[in-house]
């Protein structure tokens, strides 16, 4: 018998990095803008988006700096979209308006924030299950570590990439996405 003919159509993976399709699209999700008006992630489209869980009384609250660098910068191929949440340490207790006074105040940030969110646990936002959960997104888990964790995703609303808060948003892993 010939070797070759006995794994034909018999040939099998374990890789666990093998993508599938998206069970859900990223730009189906509902969230609210911090003034709880609702966002419509269709009209990013064509960008890629970089979804930021961040705080205001966090370590890594600076990152706020470089994330409104990188708005500016590739604001015609990037959003930036701040996801605040109270969820690490509570670092994010502030309601609506005093993070957007906050934000503005402190960072100049112009990016478009969310309203405060749970990124894990019983309650996690949609937009987190997504992102999170390689079933939903098709391509990668991961868990959420502290606030300032940033996802990537494409110009067509697939996942590409995540960094845990330690990766400054300026850092060539990320901007590599943006040339």
């Amino acid at each position: 018998m010939n070797p070759l003919k006995a794994f034909v159509g018999t040939i099998t993976t374990t890789d666990n990095n093998v993508t599938q399709k998206a069970t859900q699209s990223i730009y189906d999700i509902e969230i609210n803008n911090l003034q709880g008006q609702p966002i419509d992630l269709s009209n990013f489209k064509g960008k890629k988006i970089l979804f930021v869980n961040v705080a205001s009384k966090c370590g890594f609250t600076p990152q706020y700096r470089e994330l409104q660098k990188l708005h500016e910068i590739y604001q015609n191929n990037l959003a930036v979209i701040g996801v605040p949440c109270n969820q690490f340490g509570r670092q994010e207790p502030g309601k609506s308006e005093e993070i957007q006074e906050f934000c503005e105040r402190n960072y100049g940030v112009s990016f478009l924030v969310t309203e405060k969110i749970n990124v894990k646990g019983d309650q996690q936002h949609p937009l987190y299950k997504w992102l999170t959960k390689k079933a939903i997104n098709g391509k990668q888990n991961s868990t959420i570590k502290w606030n300032f964790q940033k996802y990537i995703i494409d110009e067509n609303g697939e996942f590409l990439d995540y960094y845990y808060s330690i990766t400054k948003p300026t850092n060539s892993r990320i901007t590599q996405y943006l040339k």
